[in-house]
């Protein structure tokens, strides 16, 4: 009795083993479905020009904000980007792991931006623009996480991660762009 219940996984292991064989040249990973490959790989160098275009953006802004109540949201700016530049190596960490080559260039990262800046260089308006940059990131990590849901676990759990603090990101922007609002409105 015993060995009828183990017969069909050692036979299970037995195909496995004969179908990473067949595939073990490819290395690491087989490339069932050359297009999910080529497709992850883009969808996920779009994501890391956002993430690249982020520090950017908020290492500026942390160094050049000014006023008032400059400190807090310079703090904001600048913690943001520290956590964004570890998104975008984690990031370009699976690129590379899937057989994919990051990219860095600046033509492209500009291309695949996902919510250009805008050039105003007050606190609040900085704030807002931040606000709406990360509820794009989210919305956009929400749709590669559908896409991801079924086929690419190890994709889809580095995205889950990624999201989650882009979820705090906008907190934080939120709760600074309301104690913004309420230190300029008591001022006038």
């Amino acid at each position: 009795m015993v060995e009828s219940q183990t017969s069909p996984f050692v036979t299970d292991l037995q195909a496995i083993r004969h179908r990473v064989l067949e595939h073990l040249e490819e290395g690491a990973f087989a490339r069932d479905a050359p297009y999910t490959v080529a497709t992850t790989l883009r969808l996920l160098n779009d994501a890391l020009a956002t993430e690249i275009v982020c520090v950017l953006r908020y290492t500026h802004h942390a160094l050049s904000t000014a006023g008032l109540d400059s400190e807090a949201v310079k703090a904001e700016f600048g913690q943001h980007a520290r956590e964004d530049q570890e998104h975008a190596l984690r990031l370009s960490e699976r690129i590379h792991t899937l057989g994919g080559q990051p990219d860095f260039h600046p033509r492209g990262i500009s291309s695949r931006d996902a919510h250009p800046s805008g050039a105003d260089p007050h606190p609040g308006d900085r704030l807002r623009e931040s606000l709406l940059a990360k509820r794009i990131a989210i919305e956009t990590y929400r749709d590669l996480l559908r896409h991801f849901a079924n086929h690419d676990r190890t994709t889809r759990r580095l995205l889950e991660d990624i999201l989650q603090q882009e979820e705090s990101h906008a907190h934080d922007m939120h709760a600074a762009l309301v104690a913004h609002q309420r230190r300029c409105s008591r001022m006038n």
